[in-house]
C-alpha cells in the first residue's frame, strides 16, 4: 500500500484474505491503523495520530501504536457526537468521517481478537500468541482508567481526579449524525436499507433534518455501567399522537425513568416512521433533545407507525412501542401537464393521467386554455370527469396554453405547468430562389427571404441544395438551418454551381425553388495554344484554327482574338477577328504574300498572353448541317412557331440565312416558306388538325449545307368556320331583328356566337354574345345604316367574322336640336333691317347645331321665346333677334320640321340683352419721374374689386404708332415703368361693361424729364502730411452727353458741411486740416445738361478722418506720432472711419432678428414641447 502525504482524514481502502485473516498494515508515521469487525467483516482504519485537542485539554490517553501483526487486538476508541449536526444516507463507516472529529474520541471498551495459539498463518507464517509489551501496557492503562471511572462517577462520571484531563462536552446539543446512526453503540458497520417513500421533516424548535433510513443496533456486549445506561433508554414510553392532519402530524413523549437523575439535556431522541406495518422498514424522521417533534411532508389519507428511541452520547437505547395514526384525507394532487394526442388545422385532442386522489375520489377536472391570446389570461374550457377533451374551432398553425386541475370532494388541486400546445399549420410555399449577395474565387455568399404567406410564428428552417456542374452527383444540400443566408466555401474557380432552396417546418417540406446558376470568379487564362491553318490555302483566303488554353483560369473563354500581319516583319498588326470559335477564315488577302498571324484569348478573368506567331498563305467551306427545328409552345390551329439553332459547323464562316421548307405527310414535295437571318420563324396558313413536315439548311459565304432531319408537327384543332351573311328584318325605326346559321365547326363544337353591330363598317363593337341564332337589336336611329356581323366561337378559339351585312331604319320626324349658342358681337356680320348697325342692347345671337333629319330633309325651324309668338326660320343654323328690350333676360329654345311632323323642342337657353356701353373718362398725370409715369383716370379709389361692373382699357402708343394694352381692369391708376427720360408718350382709355365697349378717348400726351447722376460710394481718404489729405472717389460716365462734375464737401468736428471742391476731377487734396480734429468728406454729382438747371444727385455715405495727435499727449493715448514721410513709412499716416451704409444697416438687422429667431424657436422647442 502507498499512503499520500497529504492524507487528511480516514481513507477505506478494500483488501481480500484467502484464510480470513488481515494482512499487515503498514502506516507512515504520525497515522495509527485500527481493526473494527461487524457482522464477521474486519475493517482497518487508518487514522492521523492526534496532536491537539480542542479547548485546550489533553486526551485520556495516548494513542495506541500500530500493531506489528494482523493478530494483535485494536484499539477502539468511542466516538462522541460531533459539534455539528450531520446526517447522511447509509454510510460506508467511520471512513467518511472528516479528520477534525477524530481528536474528540473518548474512551470506550476494547474488544480484542482472541487467536488460539496453535493456529498458523497461511503459507507456513506462524502468528505470534503474544502480545508486544507496548500494546500490553497500553491495554492495562486503559483496563485502570475503566475501573476507576465505573468507581467513581456512578453513572457513567468521571473521577474528579481525572475530569481536568477528560474533554468538555459540547457546547451545542448533542444530535445524532449520519455516520453514527449507522453504527452499532458508535462502532461503525454498512446495513442495506430501502429509502422511506414519504419524504418526511421533523420540525423542533424551528430545526428541520432530513430523514435517513434507520439501522437496528445490534446488541454488543457492554460492561455493567453501559448496560444499566441503556436500561434506562430503553424504558421511553411510545409516543402520543397530538394533532394529525393531512400532511402533518405532530408527536410528543417522555423522557425515560432515571433513578440517578441524569439531566435530560444528556439525552436526544430519534423518531423513526415506517408506513407499511409495524414490522416494515422504518426512517427516521427526528433527531434532537426536544420531547416533541412536528413531521410533514406526509402523504395524506395514509396509516403511519412511530416509534421513538433514546440516545445518551453514542449509546442507543431500545426503540418504544409503535403508535399508529392515519393522516387526513384533502384535495387531489397537482396533475401533470394535459399531452396532445392528436391535432389537426383547426382541433387539438388532450389527455391526461389522474393524479393522487388524496383519500377522497376525484370527482371532475378543470381544463383552462388562454384561447390563444397568449396574454396570460386564462379560460375554463372543460369540466368534467373525463380525462380526455377535443378543442375545436382553433385556428391553424397557431399556439395554445393549457393548463389541469383536479377536483374532489374536498377541494380542488393547484394547476399544472402551463404547457403550450400548436394546432396543424400548412407545409411552407415554395420560396424565390435564392439571391447572389456576393462572389469570391473559392466561396459564394446567397441568401432567400421567407417564403411569402407564412406565419411569422411558424418557425421555418431551410435547405439549400447545391450542385455543381459536370460533377455528375446532382443537388446535395450543403446548409440546414433556419437562417436566411449562407456562405458556401471550399468551391472550384470560375466553376457554374446550381443552388435551390426548399422550407420546411413541422408539418413537411416544401416544393424546391427554381434552380438558379452562379459561378465563383475566374483567374486569368494563359494564351491559346496550337495555333494552325485548318484545310487549304487559297489564293485570297486561309483558315485559322487554334485550341483553348491549357488553363483557362477558371472561367470560360469569351472570345478569342486574331491579329495578323502583313510581311515577315510584324511591324503594323491589324485586329481581324474577335469571337468565341476556334477557328477564323480571313479573306480578301493578296496572293503570293506572307502574313504572320497571332492570336490571345480573353475571358471574365481577364487577358491571356500572345500565343506563337505563325506565318501562313490563307482559305472556307459551306457550314454542316442545322439540327432539326423544334416547336415553340404549343402548335395552334393555323399556325406554327419554330425555332432553331445554328448549325454545328460553320464552316469557318457564321451563319448568314436560313431556309426553312415545308411538305404534307403524304407528299414528299417541299416548298420553301421562310428565308433569312433570324432562328425562328412562324408558319401560318395550315389547316388545322394537320401533320406537317419540316426540314432546315443554313448557309454562310460559302453556300448553302445540307439540310437537316426531318420535324414533323401537328397542328391543333381549328376555330369554327365563317358564317353566311346575317339576316336582319326592321321590325320599326328603332329596332331590328338579326338571324344567323351555324358554320361548320372545324372538330369543336360552336359554344358561343358573337354579333357585331354599328353604324360604320370599321366601328362595329359587340353587343351580343350568346349560343342562340338571333338577337333583337332596340334603341336604333331612324334612317340610319347599320352594319353587322357574326363570328362563332368554340373550344379551339374564335372563328373569322362573316361577310358584313347592311340595313337601313325608316324615316321619322327630326330629333331634338342638341346644342344652342349664343352668337358673338363680331359674328353677327350683316346690319338691321333699316341699315343701322345692330346693338346688343336690342338684338340677340343664336347659333346652333342641324339635327339629326332621321331621313326627311328638314324644311324649317320655330324659336320660341316664352311669351312672344314663335319666330318661324328657313333651313338655317343662326338668327338675329331683333327688336328686344335692354338688360332683359330671355328663355329660348327651337325645334326642327320636316315632312313627317315636328321634332321635340331643345333645351332651354337664357339670355340676356346688354346695357347701353359707358363713355371714356378723363385721363390725368398726377406723379412722374425720369422712368416712370402715374395716370389717372375718373371718380373713384385707386384700387378696385375685379368684381366691378365697370371697367377700363389703358393703351400707349409704341414707336411704329400702334396702340399697345398697358391695364385692363377697374382701378382708376396705373403707374407705367421703365420709361426713357425726358421722352413724350401718347395715351389713350377707353371704358367698357357688360353692354360692351365704349369709345376711346383723345389722345394724351406726358413727357418724363431728365434723370439725376446715380449716387457717388464712399469717397476714399489718404493722409499727405499732418495737415494734408487726398480725397478721392469713382467717376459717373456722362448722360446722353451731358457732362458731369462733382461737388466735395467737407465738416469739420460738429460744424455743418462746407463745400471744399467743385469740378469735373475725381480726387482733391485737401489741405488747411486741424490737429486733435475729426474731419468728415462726403461728395456728389451733378449733370449740366443742355437746358438749365443743373440735376445734382445724391450724396454718398460720410467717410471720416481723424488727424494725428502731437507727441507728449499722454502715454495712455493710442495714436502714433507723424511718420518720416508723407506716405508713412513705417507708421500710421492717419485713421479713416467709415459710417455704415443703409445696405449694411438692414443686413446687420436681418441677422440680428435671425439670431433671436431661433433662439426663440429652440428655446419653445426645448422647454414648451418637450
Amino acid at each position: 500500500m502507498v499512503f499520500s502525504p497529504v492524507l487528511t482524514g480516514p481513507a477505506q481502502v478494500p483488501m481480500m484474505s484467502p484464510n480470513g485473516s488481515v494482512p499487515p498494515i503498514y502506516v507512515p508515521p504520525g497515522y495509527v491503523s485500527q481493526i473494527i469487525e461487524e457482522n464477521g467483516v474486519r475493517r482497518v482504519l487508518v487514522l492521523p495520530q492526534p496532536e491537539y485537542h480542542p479547548g485546550g485539554h489533553s486526551p485520556l490517553h495516548a494513542p495506541p501504536p500500530p500493531p506489528p501483526h494482523a493478530h494483535l487486538p485494536a484499539f477502539i476508541p468511542m466516538i462522541p457526537p460531533p459539534p455539528h449536526p450531520m446526517y447522511t444516507s447509509v454510510s460506508g463507516g467511520a471512513a467518511e468521517m472528516g479528520s477534525q472529529y477524530i481528536p474528540q474520541y473518548h474512551a470506550a471498551h476494547i474488544y480484542s481478537e482472541q487467536v488460539p495459539a496453535d493456529s498458523h498463518a497461511p503459507h507456513g507464517r506462524q502468528s505470534l500468541v503474544h502480545r508486544d509489551e507496548r500494546a500490553s501496557k497500553a491495554y492495562e492503562r486503559l483496563q485502570k482508567k475503566l475501573k476507576e471511572r465505573q468507581g467513581g462517577g456512578g453513572g457513567g462520571g468521571v473521577p474528579t481526579k481525572d475530569r481536568g484531563s477528560s474533554p468538555p462536552p459540547s457546547p451545542q446539543k448533542n444530535h445524532c449524525s449520519g455516520p453514527a446512526s449507522d453504527l452499532p453503540n458508535g462502532v461503525g458497520g454498512k446495513a442495506e436499507h430501502d429509502q422511506w417513500q414519504a419524504s418526511a421533516t421533523a420540525t423542533g424548535k424551528g430545526k428541520q433534518t432530513k430523514s435517513t433510513p434507520y439501522v437496528e443496533n445490534k446488541p454488543e456486549e457492554l460492561d455493567e455501567e453501559a448496560e444499566a445506561l441503556r436500561s434506562v433508554l430503553s424504558a421511553i414510553g411510545k409516543p402520543m399522537v397530538t394533532e394529525v392532519q393531512a400532511r402533518m402530524v405532530l408527536l410528543t413523549w417522555t423522557a425515560p425513568e432515571n433513578e440517578e437523575k441524569t439531566p435530560h439535556q444528556s439525552l436526544s431522541y430519534e423518531v423513526t416512521l415506517s408506513s407499511t406495518s409495524n414490522d416494515g422498514k422504518y426512517q427516521t424522521a427526528y433527531n434532537g433533545d426536544e420531547l416533541s417533534s412536528t413531521i410533514e411532508n406526509l402523504r395524506p389519507a395514509t396509516d403511519y407507525h412511530a416509534r421513538v428511541q433514546a440516545m445518551c452520547n453514542s449509546l442507543h437505547g431500545t426503540p418504544s412501542e409503535c403508535v399508529s395514526f392515519t393522516t387526513l384525507s384533502c384535495e387531489p394532487d397537482t396533475p401533470s401537464p394535459p399531452r396532445k394526442t392528436s391535432g389537426t388545422k383547426s382541433t387539438l385532442a388532450l389527455q391526461w393521467k389522474a393524479p393522487c386522489d388524496n383519500g377522497s375520489k376525484i370527482q371532475n377536472y378543470v381544463l383552462q386554455w388562454d384561447e390563444g391570446k397568449g396574454t396570460g389570461e386564462f379560460e375554463q374550457c372543460y369540466y368534467g370527469p373525463q380525462k380526455q377533451y377535443r378543442v375545436t374551432k382553433l385556428s391553424p398553425a397557431s399556439r395554445y396554453s393549457f393548463r389541469l386541475a383536479a377536483k374532489n370532494d374536498l377541494g380542488i388541486s393547484g394547476f399544472s405547468e402551463v404547457i403550450e400546445l400548436f394546432t396543424s399549420g400548412s407545409v411552407p410555399a415554395t420560396p424565390l430562389s435564392p439571391e447572389l449577395a456576393q462572389a469570391g474565387v473559392t466561396w459564394l455568399s446567397l441568401h432567400w427571404q421567407r417564403p411569402a404567406g407564412s406565419p411569422k410564428e411558424d418557425e421555418l428552417f431551410y435547405v439549400l441544395d447545391m450542385e455543381e456542374e459536370g460533377s455528375g452527383y446532382g443537388f446535395q444540400p450543403r446548409y440546414d438551418g433556419d437562417e436566411l443566408s449562407c456562405t458556401i466555401k471550399n468551391l472550384h474557380r470560375s466553376t457554374k454551381y446550381k443552388f435551390r432552396v426548399l422550407a420546411y417546418n413541422a408539418e413537411g417540406k416544401s416544393k424546391s425553388s427554381q434552380a438558379v446558376e452562379f459561378s465563383t470568379c475566374p483567374d486569368c487564362p494563359r494564351n491559346p495554344c496550337r495555333l494552325a491553318v485548318r484545310g487549304k490555302v487559297h489564293p485570297n483566303s486561309f483558315r485559322l484554327s487554334w485550341e483553348p488554353p491549357n488553363d483557362d483560369g477558371g472561367s470560360e473563354v469569351t472570345e478569342y482574338v486574331v491579329e495578323i500581319s502583313e510581311g515577315s516583319s510584324g511591324a503594323l498588326w491589324e485586329l481581324v477577328y474577335r469571337g468565341s470559335a476556334l477557328e477564323y477564315v480571313r479573306d480578301g488577302l493578296k496572293p503570293g504574300t506572307s502574313y504572320q498571324t497571332r492570336v490571345y484569348c480573353i475571358s471574365e478573368g481577364g487577358q491571356s498572353p500572345l500565343s506563337d506567331t505563325l506565318q501562313v498563305q490563307t482559305p472556307a467551306v459551306p457550314p454542316g448541317s442545322c439540327l432539326p427545328p423544334r416547336v415553340v409552345g404549343k402548335p395552334k390551329a393555323r399556325e406554327v412557331q419554330l425555332r432553331w439553332g445554328t448549325p454545328l459547323v460553320d464552316g469557318g464562316s457564321t451563319a448568314s440565312c436560313y431556309i426553312l421548307e415545308i411538305a404534307g405527310v403524304q407528299t414528299e414535295e417541299y416548298k420553301e416558306v421562310y428565308q433569312g437571318p433570324e432562328l425562328e420563324c412562324t408558319v401560318s396558313s395550315l389547316l388545322p388538325g394537320k401533320t406537317y413536315s419540316f426540314r432546315l439548311r443554313a448557309a454562310n459565304k460559302a453556300g448553302f449545307g445540307p439540310y437537316s432531319e426531318r420535324c414533323e408537327v401537328t397542328t391543333g384543332p381549328g376555330a369554327p368556320e365563317p358564317c353566311r351573311v346575317p339576316h336582319v328584318v326592321c321590325k320599326s325605326p328603332t329596332c331590328a331583328v338579326v338571324s344567323w346559321e351555324s358554320p361548320p365547326c372545324n372538330g369543336a363544337q360552336v359554344i358561343e356566337f358573337r354579333l357585331e353591330w354599328g353604324a360604320a363598317e370599321g366601328s362595329m363593337q359587340v353587343c351580343y354574345s350568346g349560343n342562340t341564332l338571333s338577337h333583337e337589336m332596340k334603341g336604333l336611329n331612324p334612317a340610319t345604316i347599320y352594319f353587322c356581323r357574326v363570328q362563332a366561337v368554340n373550344m379551339a378559339g374564335a372563328g373569322p367574322f362573316s361577310e358584313v351585312a347592311l340595313c337601313q331604319t325608316p324615316c321619322s320626324v327630326p330629333a331634338a336640336v342638341s346644342s344652342i349658342q349664343a352668337l358673338r358681337e363680331s359674328e353677327w356680320g350683316h346690319p338691321g333691317e333699316e341699315g343701322d348697325p345692330l346693338c346688343p342692347s336690342s338684338c340677340l345671337g343664336l347659333r346652333w347645331d342641324p339635327p339629326c333629319d332621321n331621313g326627311a330633309e328638314i324644311t324649317s325651324y320655330l324659336i320660341d321665346l316664352g311669351e312672344r309668338q314663335p319666330i318661324a326660320v328657313g333651313r338655317i343654323t343662326k338668327h338675329i333677334i331683333q327688336h328686344l328690350q335692354p338688360d332683359t333676360s330671355y328663355r329660348i329654345r327651337i325645334q326642327a320640321l320636316n315632312s313627317l311632323g315636328t321634332g321635340p323642342f331643345s333645351h332651354t337657353l337664357k339670355l340676356k340683352t346688354k346695357p347701353l356701353p359707358p363713355q371714356p373718362p378723363r385721363l390725368e398725370c398726377t406723379a412722374f419721374s425720369h422712368q416712370t409715369l402715374r395716370l389717372k383716370w375718373g371718380e373713384g379709389p385707386a384700387k378696385a374689386a375685379p368684381s366691378d361692373a365697370l371697367q377700363y382699357h389703358l393703351q400707349m402708343e409704341d414707336r411704329t404708332g400702334r396702340f399697345i394694352s398697358l391695364y385692363r381692369g377697374p382701378c382708376h391708376t396705373h403707374k407705367v415703368q421703365r420709361l426713357t427720360e425726358s421722352t413724350s408718350y401718347v395715351f389713350r382709355i377707353q371704358a367698357f361693361n357688360e353692354a360692351g365697349e365704349g369709345p376711346f378717348s383723345h389722345v394724351y400726351t406726358f413727357t418724363t424729364p431728365l434723370s439725376p447722376p446715380a449716387p457717388l460710394k464712399a469717397p476714399r481718404i489718404e493722409r499727405l502730411d499732418d495737415h494734408t489729405c487726398e480725397v478721392s472717389w469713382e467717376a459717373v460716365p456722362p448722360l446722353k452727353g451731358d457732362p458731369i462734375i462733382y461737388i466735395l464737401q467737407c465738416m469739420m468736428g460738429n460744424s455743418d458741411f462746407k463745400q471744399v471742391y467743385k469740378g469735373p476731377a475725381t480726387s482733391f487734396q485737401v489741405p488747411g486740416l486741424q490737429p486733435n480734429c475729426e474731419h468728415r468728406f462726403r461728395a456728389c454729382a451733378i449733370r449740366q445738361c443742355q437746358m438749365p438747371p443743373a440735376l445734382i444727385g445724391p450724396y454718398s455715405a460720410t467717410v471720416t478722418l481723424s488727424s494725428q495727435r502731437s507727441e507728449g499727449v499722454g502715454s495712455g493715448g493710442g495714436s502714433a506720432s507723424s511718420g518720416a514721410g508723407p506716405r508713412g513709412g513705417g507708421t500710421e499716416a492717419g485713421r479713416v472711419k467709415r459710417s455704415l451704409t443703409d445696405e449694411q444697416v438692414s443686413a446687420l438687422i436681418l441677422a440680428l432678428f435671425a439670431v433671436v429667431s431661433i433662439l426663440i424657436a429652440f428655446a419653445i422647442q426645448y422647454y414648451v414641447i418637450k
